[in-house]
């Protein structure tokens, strides 16, 4: 008799973007998503005074502890590592790069604020720092083309 396998559990996983900035992108796509940025204080409080991590890792943001060179911003609802504060669920992740971005985006997020509201949150979006890039008008549909501040891709739907 043969045995069916048990099905391997689905991989965990999050966007990584490359940032100039990680702290100022993590407040722009929190806000342009209306996720919570990650707060890893508590993790960063406890490796520093294990001496695990030296002190020049950490800057201050929100009025608390931060990695310099990471931020992340998860969604509200899905489950997060209470000791890290580590998202568990839907999350992007900035990391600090040294060079500035010089091409189109391989990899871009689509955003669906629902319908009939494309425009309302256009003006939303470009209140906290995007910029239009182009509008599309296809026989399948429209959409806008926007940057973040520091001119990663999204379409607006």
């Amino acid at each position: 008799m043969t045995q069916t396998p048990t099905p391997a559990a689905p991989v965990h996983w999050k966007v990584v973007i490359d940032a100039a900035d990680p702290h100022r992108q993590a407040d722009f796509w929190a806000s342009a998503l209306r996720y919570v940025v990650e707060d890893n204080s508590a993790l960063i409080g406890k490796l520093l005074g294990a001496g695990a991590v030296p002190a020049e890792l950490v800057v201050e943001s929100h009025d608390r502890r931060a990695w310099r060179d990471l931020a992340a911003v998860r969604h509200p609802d899905d489950p997060y590592d209470e000791e890290s504060g580590t998202g568990l669920g839907r999350r992007l992740l900035f990391q600090r790069v040294p060079e500035p971005k010089t091409v189109k985006n391989r990899l871009h997020l689509d955003l669906h604020p629902g319908a009939g509201r494309r425009e309302e949150e256009l003006r939303r979006l470009e209140g906290i720092g995007a910029r239009v890039l182009r509008r599309v008008e296809e026989p399948a549909g429209g959409w806008t083309v926007m940057t973040d501040p520091e001119g990663n891709e999204f379409c607006l739907h």
